[in-house]
This record gives C-alpha cells, sequence and structure tokens, in this order.
C-alpha cells in the first residue's frame, strides 16, 4: 500500500520541477490545499443533502402549492393482471396486432386498452409539484453559490489579470473565502452524484452522471495541485447560467408562459456566450498558453487541460441542443410546452375525448437537458 501511495503521488506527475509536497507544507506564514482537506467534502455533502430534504419539504412545496401546481400525479390505472404483465415483461408501447389481441382477449375495445397503457406509463412519471420542488432547491443553491462566487471573485486580481493565476505557481497561499468555495461546490457535486439515483430519472442520464464524475475529478485535481485559483474562474462562468435554467424551469412548471420564454432566451444567450466565447477565450487561453509561458507544462498540467478540453466538448454538444430547441421554437412563432420541460402531458386530458374521437398517444419529452450544466436530448426540452 504505501508503494501504491508512493506512486500514485509521485511529485513528478503533480508538480511542477523542482517543486516537492515538502514545499507545499502548511506553515505559520501561509497554507497551502492538503490533499486531506478533500475529506470534508463528504460530510458536507451530506448536509447538504439533509438541507435539501428540509428545503424541499417547508420552503419549495408551500410555493408550489401557492402557485397552485397540482401536488396529485397522474391518473392510477385500473389493476389489470394481464395488462400489467405485458407492459413489464414485453412491451410498453404495444403495435396495432397485439392491440387487437389483447382487445378479443379482455372483450375490451382497442380504445380502452391504448388508455391503458398511456396511464400505465404516465403513473411512474413524478408529479409537477416534485420536479418543482427539485428546480426550485437546485435555482436556490445555484444562485447562491454564484453569488458567493462573483463577490469573492471580484476581490481578487486574477479575476481581471488571469496571468496571475500562474505568478509565483504553484507557492499560492490558500486563503479561507477560496476553500470554502472550492469545498462547497465539491460538496454539492458529491450530493448530485448520490442523490442523481433518486432524483428524477430523465434521458441524459449517462451524460450527466459523467458531467457530474469530471467536474468532481477536475475540482479534486486543480485542488491538490494548488489550480484553485483558475479553478475558481470554471466553477463561477459555470455556474451562470444554471440559475436561468431552473427559473425557467420553474416558471415553466407554475405555467408563466411569457416569463418562462423570456427566461429560456435568457439562459440560451448566457450559456452560448459563456461556455462558447467566454470559456475558450479566456479560460482555456490561460490554462494552456499562459501557464505554458510562466509555469511550463508537465504531467498533470496535461491531465488537466485535457479535462477541461473535455467539459467543452460536453458544452458544444449541449449548445448545439439549445440552437436545435430555438430553431425549432422559432419555425412554430414560440416555444412550446415541450420544448421547454420534461412535463408529459397528463392522460386526463385524453381520457375526457369524446367517444368518437379518433385517440391520439400521450405527449411524451424524449430527452432532457443539464446544466450543472444540463440540458436536452431528443425532443429538446430544456429540463435536466
Amino acid at each position: 500500500m504505501a508503494g501504491i501511495l508512493a506512486w500514485f503521488w509521485n511529485e513528478r506527475f503533480w508538480l511542477p520541477h523542482n517543486v516537492t509536497w515538502a514545499d507545499l507544507k502548511n506553515t505559520d506564514e501561509a497554507t497551502f490545499p492538503q490533499a486531506e482537506d478533500l475529506y470534508l467534502a463528504f460530510p458536507l455533502a451530506f448536509c447538504i443533502f439533509m438541507v435539501r430534504l428540509i428545503f424541499e419539504r417547508f420552503v419549495a412545496k408551500p410555493c408550489a402549492i401557492a402557485l397552485n401546481i397540482q401536488a396529485n400525479g397522474p391518473q392510477i390505472a385500473q389493476p389489470n393482471a394481464i395488462l400489467e404483465k405485458v407492459f413489464t415483461a414485453i412491451t410498453k408501447h404495444p403495435d396495432e396486432k397485439r392491440l387487437e389481441g389483447l382487445s378479443k382477449q379482455l372483450d375490451w375495445d382497442v380504445r380502452s386498452i391504448q388508455r391503458w397503457f398511456r396511464q400505465r406509463c404516465n403513473q411512474e412519471k413524478p408529479s409537477t409539484l416534485r420536479k418543482f420542488c427539485e428546480s426550485m432547491w437546485r435555482f436556490s443553491f445555484s444562485l447562491y453559490v454564484f453569488t458567493y462566487g462573483v463577490r469573492f471573485l471580484k476581490k481578487t486580481p486574477w479575476l481581471w489579470n488571469t496571468r496571475h493565476c500562474w505568478y509565483n505557481y504553484p507557492y499560492q497561499p490558500l486563503t479561507t473565502d477560496l476553500h470554502y468555495y472550492y469545498i462547497l461546490e465539491l460538496s454539492f457535486y458529491w450530493s448530485l452524484m448520490f442523490s442523481q439515483f433518486t432524483d428524477i430519472k430523465r434521458k441524459d442520464f449517462g451524460i450527466m452522471f459523467l458531467h457530474h464524475l469530471v467536474a468532481i475529478f477536475l475540482i479534486s485535481f486543480s485542488y491538490v495541485n494548488n489550480m484553485a485559483r483558475v479553478g475558481t474562474l470554471v466553477l463561477c462562468l459555470h455556474d451562470s447560467a444554471d440559475v436561468l435554467l431552473e427559473a425557467a424551469k420553474m416558471a415553466n412548471y407554475a405555467k408563466f408562459q411569457k416569463i418562462c420564454d423570456l427566461l429560456f432566451v435568457m439562459f440560451a444567450m448566457v450559456f452560448i456566450t459563456t461556455r462558447l466565447g467566454i470559456f475558450p477565450l479566456w479560460v482555456l487561453n490561460t490554462t494552456l498558453f499562459e501557464s505554458w509561458e510562466i509555469v511550463g507544462p508537465y504531467p498533470s498540467w496535461w491531465v488537466f487541460n485535457l479535462l477541461l478540453l473535455l467539459i467543452q466538448g460536453l458544452n458544444c454538444f449541449w449548445s448545439y441542443l439549445i440552437v436545435k430547441i430555438a430553431c425549432k421554437a422559432i419555425s412554430k412563432g414560440k416555444v412550446s410546452k415541450d420544448d421547454r420541460s420534461d412535463i408529459e402531458s397528463s392522460s386526463d386530458e385524453e381520457d375526457s375525448e369524446p367517444p368518437g374521437k379518433s385517440p391520439h398517444t400521450a405527449t411524451t419529452t424524449n430527452g432532457t437537458s443539464g446544466t450543472n450544466g444540463y440540458l436536452l436530448t431528443g425532443s429538446c426540452s430544456v429540463d435536466d
């Protein structure tokens, strides 16, 4: 084990030439990032998760009810053992031939069977109230951490001149504000890593799981080798659009059409500007070129920049999907309900159709989004 640890913490990988871990030990004069500081993120992540549960129960839920957001879920399909077996073991979307067979077997008309399958699909979907509570929590936390990041960074020299990220590197002391900001962000991502298995399931689950992994690794990696200054720029820049995204989703759930449309436009502008403009021209410029000039490359420098380029790849993917939504919205004249959110239409409306009217399938969004970057796939929604 000692040999494995010695290999993992090899100074020639983590640190610039002629720098050792002993040089970065805490002293009475200066404090530097220490790897053991990262353990603080685990109890703090648990605390954040508990605060979330309390917030959603006693703050977000009353707000949702005050906005007349429905607390009940979709209509429950009547119990039927045969249809349930088909639904769970064979298919959730039976074709015409199977529908006719079930119709003869149960002595039901095809329309009633179609309605049962719609109700059964919607039965597993979360209520609008639950989605509103989740978005309100993310909105509140994102607003807090982004506001804190802006207030902290505006007092730092590296916000105004990114070359200060590398002057005297790696002998840059760790301030209390920087330490708090970093550990808070890391704790939040750890809480998301665990809560995403109980949160509302969305179709970009795999992409968001990758995003959270990269974010945690990048935050931890940059903290250990004291690239925290440029790390704060990355964090604050990527937090900027999350507030607008969650606000747009809340407006959508509350059925504030015009506000939702406006917030989505603002979100799209901020997201594309920060992720495709400011991030590569400002942050990647300093991590790739200014750091090369001032410090020079070394093994962990290459890994750090590769992670940033992976983040940029995800940014390009999500920006493409946002543009796709915008084009679809322009062609329709407005952003439709399904374009903005993953709210599925309730089967209640369909069940109330006159008997002679032809049935139509339940409307669902085939995709979701993410910011924490969180965006959309399929039919393009702006919901995580």
